[in-house]
């Protein structure tokens, strides 16, 4: 099927790619995993044989009908035709294994991180660029995105792909990663959208970011929120929630 540019699809082309990648991951024969983006449904295809059942969402409904034709022989695959953003969550464990579209990696990732019932883990394969600023354990520049997410999941890089794994081949690099929730929040539950405010917010701001208490917490006055590890954003979070 041609791709649909506005849809930013880049499709992988080996089913033995994917079973690799798959192989990368802690899915297991009882999870049930949603695909994202399931386009032709050749990732779909691998993680039925692997897990107990896959939900394959599809948004752009001349690839549902490929699909639905393409996974008609598996019965542990439902296709869902709609759009991920706006979709129910299950209320029972899941994990996500997707190729997405890439200028929907920010939502999906925020979707997914801030429910309240969040995968045990999800496996994306996005843009190198933007799943480095996913990352909080470097010690390089922070992102937002990646301040926002790490009280609750721990996030690492498991491979990098070559352009020519995909059709068309797109002019960016690429990579699987591999976001874990934590056994145990590093903030609770429902503080959760107070510590994303503050975080939202300093990065936003520099005017609100300089009334905050850094140097309390033995940061210098000059720092940077780009500068900032997760465990100074948890403490200075800590210490104003207090107050």
């Amino acid at each position: 099927m041609k791709r649909l540019a506005h849809y930013s699809q880049y499709f992988l082309r080996s089913p033995q790619l994917i079973k690799e990648l798959v192989g990368h991951s802690s899915i297991g024969k009882n999870d049930v995993v949603y695909d994202i983006g399931a386009g032709s449904g050749v990732i779909s295809s691998v993680l039925a044989s692997r897990c107990k059942s896959v939900v394959a969402i599809e948004y752009e409904p001349r690839m549902v009908e490929k699909l639905r034709e393409n996974l008609q022989k598996y019965d542990n695959i439902t296709v869902y035709q709609g759009d991920f953003l706006t979709m129910p969550l299950p209320g029972g464990p899941y994990k996500i294994f997707a190729n997405i579209p890439f200028h929907l990696s920010s939502p999906i990732v925020r979707r997914l991180t801030e429910a309240d019932n969040p995968p045990g883990a999800i496996y994306l394969i996005v843009q190198k660029q933007f799943a480095n600023k996913l990352r909080s354990n470097t010690d390089q520049f922070t992102g937002q995105i990646g301040m926002m997410i790490g009280p609750r999941f721990t996030v690492r890089i498991r491979k990098r792909l070559d352009r020519k794994d995909f059709w068309p081949h797109p002019n960016v690099d690429t990579v699987m990663v591999e976001l874990l929730l934590r056994p145990e929040p590093l903030i609770p539950q429902d503080r959760m959208p107070a510590y994303r405010q503050l975080i939202e917010d300093c990065f936003s701001d520099p005017k609100k970011f300089a009334k905050t208490p850094r140097t309390a917490i033995g940061l210098p006055a000059d720092i940077k929120p780009s500068q900032m590890k997760l465990e100074q954003w948890v403490e200075l979070f800590t210490l104003t929630d207090r107050r």
